[in-house]
């Protein structure tokens, strides 16, 4: 079952979820340095992380799973999230360059299905980006933030799940060393944390970080049955 938007919202705002809102879209920016005239689209509670791309890429788009519940991004100009199932993502095949998911495939039921549906509206040359909480860190432990629910992996066992489904992991990388701790001096050393965990124990990083690119070949496009529509008729009018 997905976080609550609302919840999700709420970490962020305080200390400890501006923490590690930086700590890990440092690291998603050091993957993706550059999208420039691309497609971005983000899955689940991707928005935190999409702010840098919105003077770059061509477009971003938002999509967070129905269960979940949806609120408006950004808070200047237009929005630009919609609500969507998980196994049926509005946009046509090859459609979008770049993919972040954060917070959905640790909650999603149906992740194999979701996954299908990045891989069909995934371009040829794209890159998918997954953010998931690792088993082994401390996060993943303790359930007073968002990355302490849901169903955490290793950066195995994401990855076996990303070639089971027509992905080819290229790169993995790891965030978020700080414990998960409230503390004032514990917040403002975060930096350090982060330089000591990435150079000696990345094993127990807080999230684990995948990137993947689309095996063209691996297999067919699934092509959908057309689902029948009920259609409403106006009564006829009774005689006399």
């Amino acid at each position: 079952m997905s976080s609550d938007v609302v919840d999700l919202r709420d970490f962020y705002g305080t200390r400890l979820g501006q923490v590690a809102r930086r700590m890990i879209r440092r690291r998603v920016r050091l993957l993706w340095p550059d999208v420039s005239g691309m497609r971005v689209l983000g899955l689940g509670y991707a928005t935190p992380y999409l702010r840098p791309f919105l003077e770059e890429a061509e477009r971003v788009l938002a999509l967070m799973p129905a269960g979940q519940g949806v609120l408006a991004w950004p808070a200047e100009g237009p929005n630009r999230v919609a609500l969507t199932e998980e196994g049926e993502l509005p946009f046509q095949d090859y459609s979008i360059d770049r993919v972040l998911i954060v917070h959905a495939l640790e909650h999603s039921e149906p992740v194999r299905n979701l996954l299908k549906e990045v891989w069909r509206v995934l371009a040829g040359g794209g890159r998918l980006l997954v953010v998931v909480p690792n088993r082994r860190g401390i996060w993943a432990r303790l359930d007073r933030t968002p990355f302490g629910q849901g169903l955490p992996y290793t950066q195995n066992q994401l990855s076996r799940l990303l070639r089971d489904e027509g992905f080819t992991p290229e790169r993995s990388a790891s965030a978020l060393f700080v414990p998960p701790l409230r503390s004032r001096m514990m917040l403002k050393s975060a930096a350090a944390w982060e330089k000591l965990g990435e150079r000696w124990f990345t094993t127990f990083s807080g999230v684990t970080l995948v990137e993947a690119t689309k095996q063209i070949y691996a297999k067919p496009i699934q092509v959908r049955e057309r689902q029948r529509r009920r259609v409403y008729l106006p009564r006829p009018a009774s005689a006399g």
